[in-house]
């Protein structure tokens, strides 16, 4: 990936987490402060009791009396007592849940060998060989029923490698098409292994133990068949060029690599999930099964860590001088390492809310930048490469940022969950905190809104901009709607954007409580008091507006102004900038402009002057220039250009080395100066070949009409000059 696009790509990432975090410290402020371990442990006998006892009805009773006399606490504020209380209640169920841990491993020895001896007995005339046979055969089951499918259906994989790919539509249907074909060879390898295995009656403890690792490699294939989906490695058969059907950009490696480590990953938490679960059957204590799982979850940490520091593209090597992009790569892998290991060690503390929270907070931005690349890709105009950066579509568009709402909106109902906010009860209630919450849900929910909204526009505007970038024939209506487009568009998309966005604070400031009228009085305020304290910029934005309702200029024109002139490059809401055709470019306030001349519009006469000696034949001249000007007008080159041909208008004036002879020509503006030197080669040529000379200017010296007298002349002045000068001497 380029530098540009690894810049886009992090402010992308940067701006959905910042949109996403103002969601989830919402949610976290409702969310109970208290740490939740993965399973409550058993309550002891006693404790058992105690909630019998609570169950009575008089007890209750004298509860609820004694609650009625209880003095109040004061109302006064007390957030930093709350918050230590907190944090002591956070350290403390901690260090209980480390304790449980440390008292369970002297435990572990006799767990084992009960459910050794359990799974002994449900295996008896089994054998553990005879289960890892069985378990076996269902599997191979699986995979032979998967071969018969990829056998049945060779048409339809011939089908999909033979797809052009020509348009979008093309595109999609062999994408569905492949989405298809997983989903069938899943299912036929769920009917060869799970469905056989269910048609059997097995002893009441093999049976889920063989189901549900049956089911872990389910999962682990079905977990491949997604992630060969996503990627389409270039080893996946039976496709062609599998890298045409890829849904996320990647390149050949780094689609074989991330389908291998991810898919790896997901089997190894499938069989740990199933482990777990198979572990509360046969009787293992809840730290004791908590002690395994983070044995298993360790495994799974250093399968994240190993890919993140083999990932293609990564080099271990020692930096060298003047390789700065390395840096950052390295830092990246150090904070994905260590953002790896944080998790774990929250899951090992039991500290889920955090747990969660953490992992929502990078998972999510991930998601969005993986689905806006995808979409982008699937929907990329017709001819173009993957991965590239032209402006995507209308429909990609919305499907992107629909897509993009569909993940911030489903991220915060799982957060929700795992935080324990009950939105239902929420709106029942009526405090401080509670209005916050839903006023902080509904800013989020117009946030996203205005975001959609802003970016199909933004979307629309840009592939009208990118369409009215083909330059037609110069001088065209084509032309000139196109530069027009230009101009205008770029303008029209800054004042969207900052009325959308200002639209968008004041409805989100609303939703949260607070009154915008006096907000919006300010705003007139405190804009008249800047109107007066900056008038020549308003000055400057309404000469803008003005200049282009009439049309004065356009992008890409060249004008002049003053002692500016340029091409026009670009516009802002207060200035011009002109490039001037040596290079420096001028900005220019629109009040500074006054009259314009703009110099790229409609047509140019050219004027031509050529000085002919006084012996020249005038008609024979005009006679070569008419020759010229119709050959001028039927080259290839030129023919576009020329309005009307090159021609004589007769001589001007005499002056004091020949007759000044004025021609025209008539052209597209901007083609005028190389006709006007090919036009001058081709007279000068004509011209000596006829015997027609253009006047240059002479000095004539006159003498005495004899030479012998001159000459005399010349002697005698050279001998007085030499007697003066030896008279000179002698004295």
């Amino acid at each position: 990936m380029g530098g540009r696009s690894r810049a886009l790509a992090i402010i992308v990432y940067l701006r959905s987490g910042m949109l996403i975090a103002a969601v989830f410290m919402a949610l976290g402020l409702l969310a109970p402060h208290t740490m939740a371990q993965t399973e409550p442990a058993v309550p002891p006998q006693k404790v058992q009791d105690l909630l019998k006892l609570m169950g009575d009805p008089e007890v209750q009773k004298w509860v609820d009396a004694q609650k009625a006399v209880q003095p109040q606490p004061p109302s006064g504020p007390a957030g930093a007592a709350d918050d230590g209380m907190l944090f002591a209640t956070a350290l403390a169920r901690i260090h209980r849940h480390f304790t449980d841990l440390a008292a369970a491993i002297p435990r572990l020895p006799d767990e084992f060998a009960t459910a050794g001896a359990a799974i002994g007995a449900a295996l008896e005339g089994y054998g553990l060989l005879g289960f890892a046979l069985i378990f076996a055969i269902f599997v191979a089951a699986g995979f032979g029923a998967q071969w018969l499918f990829w056998r049945w259906t060779s048409a339809l994989r011939a089908w999909i490698a033979a797809s052009e790919l020509a348009t979008v539509r093309d595109r999609l249907t062999a994408m569905a098409a492949r989405l298809v074909y997983g989903a069938g060879s899943v299912a036929m390898f769920a009917l060869g292994s799970i469905g056989a295995f269910l048609v059997f009656g097995w002893p009441p403890l093999l049976r889920p133990i063989l189901l549900g690792y049956l089911l872990a490699v389910l999962g682990f294939r079905l977990a491949r068949v997604v992630l060969e989906f996503l990627f389409s490695p270039p080893e996946l058969a039976g496709f062609g060029d599998a890298a045409r059907f890829r849904v996320l950009p990647v390149s050949d490696p780094n689609a074989s690599f991330w389908v291998k480590r991810l898919s790896y990953a997901v089997g190894w938490f499938a069989f740990g999930w199933v482990t777990v679960l198979l572990l509360s059957m046969l009787g293992f204590a809840v730290p004791s099964r908590q002690l395994i799982a983070y044995a298993l979850g360790l495994v799974l940490l250093v399968m994240g860590i190993e890919a993140v520091w083999h990932r293609p593209g990564h080099t271990s090597a020692p930096l060298q001088e003047g390789a700065p992009a390395r840096i950052g790569e390295r830092a990246m892998t150090w904070l994905l390492s260590a953002y790896f290991l944080l998790l774990f060690l929250l899951w090992v503390a039991g500290a889920m809310k955090a747990f969660w929270f953490l992992a929502v907070m990078v998972a999510l931005p991930a998601a969005v930048v993986m689905a806006q690349r995808a979409v982008n890709n699937i929907f990329r105009p017709p001819g173009t490469a993957q991965g590239g950066t032209e402006v995507p579509s209308v429909l990609a568009a919305i499907v992107e940022r629909g897509v993009r709402a569909a993940l911030v909106i489903a991220a915060v109902l799982f957060l929700a969950d795992r935080l324990g906010v009950d939105f239902t009860a929420m709106t029942a209630q009526d405090t401080f905190l509670t209005r916050v919450m839903r006023g902080a849900l509904s800013a989020i929910v117009i946030l996203l809104v205005a975001d959609f909204i802003w970016h199909v526009a933004k979307t629309l505007i840009d592939k009208r901009i990118a369409a009215a970038g083909v330059q037609g024939e110069p001088g065209t209506e084509l032309a000139r709607r196109n530069s027009r487009i230009r101009t205008l568009l770029p303008i029209t998309r800054n004042v969207l954007m900052i009325v959308v966005a200002i639209v968008a604070l004041l409805m989100a400031l609303s939703s949260l409580g607070v009154q915008i009228a006096p907000l919006i009085a300010g705003a007139g305020i405190v804009g008249v008091a800047i109107g007066f304290g900056a008038q020549t910029v308003v000055k400057d934005v309404i000469s803008g507006v003005f200049y282009l309702l009439d049309d004065a200029f356009r992008v890409g024109e060249y004008i002049q102004s003053g002692s500016y002139k340029g091409t026009v490059e670009s516009f802002s809401l207060r200035s011009v900038k002109l490039r001037h055709h040596r290079g420096y470019i001028y900005t220019v306030p629109f009040s500074d402009l006054g009259a314009v001349q703009n110099m790229s519009r409609d047509w140019v006469i050219e004027k031509i002057t050529l000085t002919l000696t006084y012996d020249s034949d005038i008609d024979k001249a005009r006679k070569i220039v008419k020759k010229i000007g119709l050959e001028l007008a039927q080259d290839p080159e030129f023919a576009h250009s020329i309005i009307e041909p090159l021609k004589m208008q007769g001589v001007d004036q005499f002056g004091d080395t020949g007759m000044l002879m004025k021609m025209k020509l008539k052209t597209r503006p901007g083609e005028q100066f190389g006709i006007k030197r090919r036009a001058l080669m081709l007279i000068k040529q004509a011209f000596d070949e006829n015997g027609i000379k253009i006047a240059v200017p002479t000095v004539q010296v006159s003498g005495d009409d004899d030479p012998k007298a001159a000459a005399a002349h010349r002697l005698r002045l050279k001998q007085q000059a030499d007697a003066a000068a030896a008279a000179g001497s002698g004295a």
